[in-house]
């Protein structure tokens, strides 16, 4: 549908993948020095998915599109953002990738690296462009291959990291389906998260990010709840970036959520995925059929840089 004057824009479609390869916190005992019962008291892990031979941030990024087109209904868009660390080359970018191989008549097409956050970030961008009137539709990827840039000796940081891609297509309205962004960074903690190295390792101080997480990362998303202009009594889901279930859970404790609520924790069979935990989650709940339509989520990620963003958004009616 043409808006002349669009005043925002509505998500039409979501889309995921995740390679076929599961590595189990059994499998990570064969590796390093940990055992599941560890690896579970501590991030509520039990298992993620590992790229395989011919798999890749580009090509997962192409099947969550392909899912996410489907579902809206589209075969082309108007602008393709990408958020991810974890990019083949720094150019072409990941979005002139994926434009290319799902054969789009020419996009804008831009990248983002915000690291955890990315994937709200790039959806506060597409949603902006959209309500500007510079795009009619856009496609919202968030793909990470964070097994390539991980140390596997490394029992502190190995038992995190996980593959996937989620996808999300969003088109202009004349009502507005994605709040405003609360999006912000927190320049103490810049070196908090790093992938940095030849080759690139990815390495975080983790006391650091759990200091965080537990005491400000509440209000943080407060504030996306006070300039969406909503309560948390007319939230229905609650997706964070999966980065750790004992960092999810107090979290939703602190905005007051209830068993009414849907908490996302996708962490638990998925890992952390950075840019890609949010959109993956959504989908593959929505997907599933765990999620009414028309829903309202609040959405929440924070990482590297030290990055944070979030927003309050309506799944599809």
């Amino acid at each position: 549908m043409k808006i002349d004057a669009p005043r925002g824009s509505a998500m039409l479609g979501l889309g995921h993948f995740q390679p076929e390869k599961v590595l189990t916190n059994r499998d990570i005992e064969e590796l390093v020095d940990t055992n599941d019962e560890w690896i579970q008291s501590r991030t509520g892990i039990r298992e993620r998915h590992i790229a395989g031979e011919g798999e890749d941030t580009t090509t997962m990024a192409v099947a969550a599109a392909r899912m996410a087109l489907a579902d809206a209904g589209l075969s082309d868009v108007d602008l393709v953002i990408v958020a991810s660390t974890t990019s083949e080359a720094r150019s072409p970018n990941g979005a002139a990738r994926v434009s290319s191989e799902l054969g789009f008549t020419g996009p804008a097409v831009i990248d983002i690296n915000t690291a955890c956050s990315g994937f709200e970030y790039a959806l506060a961008l597409a949603d902006q462009s959209i309500s500007a009137g510079v795009a009619e539709t856009a496609l919202v990827i968030g793909s990470e291959t964070l097994s390539r840039i991980t140390d596997w000796t490394d029992r502190a940081t190995c038992v995190l990291t996980a593959d996937g891609a989620g996808a999300v297509v969003l088109g202009a309205s004349a009502v507005k389906h994605v709040s405003p962004v609360v999006w912000g960074s927190v320049p103490e903690l810049a070196d908090a998260v790093v992938v940095k190295g030849e080759p690139p390792i990815f390495s975080q101080n983790g006391r650091s990010v759990m200091r965080w997480a537990l005491t400000s990362s509440v209000k943080d998303a407060e504030r996306v709840l006070e300039r969406a202009g909503v309560s948390m009594d007319q939230i229905d889901v609650l997706a964070f970036h999966q980065a750790n279930l004992r960092i999810i859970e107090p979290l939703a404790k602190g905005l007051g959520a209830t068993d009414r609520h849907i908490v996302l924790t996708d962490v638990e069979v998925s890992g952390n995925t950075s840019a890609a935990s949010v959109p993956m989650a959504l989908s593959k709940a929505w997907h599933a059929g765990e999620l009414p339509r028309g829903a309202k989520a609040l959405l929440f990620g924070f990482g590297g840089g030290f990055t944070y963003a979030g927003q309050v958004v309506d799944l599809p009616a």
